[in-house]
């Protein structure tokens, strides 16, 4: 594949999920501390080779647009009343983007391993499309009103899966001319005249669709999940000054902290401790103090860095904790502040951080207030 080459994805969310029983949308339901749909959007927003996602929503759904649009990297489209025009329309989204090829996954199947989207992206290059299968092992039987009325010949039959993919402007002529009686997107490919490749499917890339689906994915996340925990610790002295940034938020104080960015120590710590879940090193790895660009630069570049790095290696971040060392300025009444303004940093619910404050008890540097010390806790899930 060129390394000029742009890959979309379009995330089809359409449709209601009635088979998953009542409530919300399948889309839209928990799925161990995340919606089906946010799984789903993830593994290609924090995939290296995809540059854009298109998210193609029922119309009853679309005032949830602004959420997902306010991410630079994706658009939304509203869906049709069939799965061929919602993902017309999403391909339509991406008419002169600069688009070469796109894949097209449905938002039921929310664990699509990464190996398994390198696969479909690696056939694209010898084919017009590509769609990864399972082959059928069991036997296979026709059946009338509970009995079974014969067999059927598995040799040759698949087991289709998404996301099936293609190139960008083809499968775009294929849905213009289509009847809308298709299928899915390969049958939509296959009546254009275009040859789809077979790559190997994944068991793990389940379909939700009844009530007994999200037990089985609740079951593979748990076999695979992977947790990583991470400490940072930092300390910056006090110079001349009238207020400090900790955690992000400016607090009035007599003094200010001293640091090649802006000194916000605890903000570094946080950044430090995923850093070093992923085994990562630590800030001035990635930002060394030797690069003038970094002179006074505000810390929530290196968190977001970090939190960035984190999705992009597979990991949502679960929880933080970070205990600010120090006897002055007094933290409790900016703490709630600084977990709001970490957690809008890292994409995370406020009441998964912890911002607390201890003092030193006069010992130490810190208890003769020459300055202070920050350290964190952090926990990676893979998602």
């Amino acid at each position: 594949m060129s390394g000029s080459t742009r890959i979309a994805a379009v995330i089809v969310a359409a449709g209601r999920g009635t088979r998953a029983g009542a409530g919300l949308p399948k889309q839209w339901r928990d799925l161990r501390g995340r919606t089906v749909a946010a799984r789903a959007i993830e593994a290609f927003r924090s995939h290296p080779s995809v540059s854009r996602t298109v998210l193609v929503l029922h119309p009853d759904d679309m005032g949830l647009a602004a959420g997902w649009r306010a991410h630079g990297d994706m658009a939304v489209a509203m869906g049709g009343t069939t799965r061929g025009a919602s993902v017309r329309a999403g391909l339509e989204a991406l008419v002169d983007q600069g688009i070469d090829r796109v894949l097209i996954h449905d938002v039921a199947r929310p664990l699509v391993p990464r190996a398994l989207i390198d696969r479909v992206i690696a056939a694209l290059d010898g084919a017009p499309g590509a769609a990864p299968a399972i082959a059928v092992t069991d036997a296979l039987w026709t059946g009338r009103d509970g009995e079974v009325t014969g067999s059927v010949d598995r040799q040759g039959l698949f087991r289709a899966q998404t996301p099936q993919g293609f190139r960008f402007q083809p499968i775009l002529e294929a849905h213009r001319a289509d009847t809308g009686r298709a299928l899915d997107d390969v049958a939509v490919a296959l009546g254009a005249g275009l040859d789809v490749s077979i790559v190997q499917g994944d068991e793990r890339n389940l379909k939700i669709t009844g009530a007994e689906d999200f037990a089985r994915a609740e079951a593979i996340l748990e076999a695979e999940m992977d947790i990583r925990v991470g400490n940072g610790f930092d300390v910056h002295a006090f110079t001349h000054g009238n207020g400090v940034t900790l955690c992000g938020i400016a607090v009035p104080h007599d003094r200010a902290l001293l640091g090649h960015s802006d000194a916000d120590v605890g903000m570094h710590a946080v950044t430090d401790a995923i850093y070093g879940a992923l085994a990562e090193g630590d800030i001035g790895r990635h930002f060394p103090p030797s690069d003038p660009q970094w002179k006074g630069a505000a810390s929530r570049v290196f968190l977001t860095h970090a939190a960035e790095l984190a999705r992009a290696r597979g990991y949502a971040v679960s929880n933080v904790d970070v205990t600010l060392i120090c006897e002055m300025p007094k933290i409790g009444p900016h703490a709630r502040t600084m977990a709001a303004e970490l957690a809008a940093i890292i994409g995370i619910s406020p009441e998964r951080i912890s911002v607390k404050a201890t003092t030193s008890e006069g010992l130490g540097f810190a208890g003769r207030q020459e300055g202070i010390a920050a350290m964190s806790a952090v926990c990676l899930v893979s998602q």
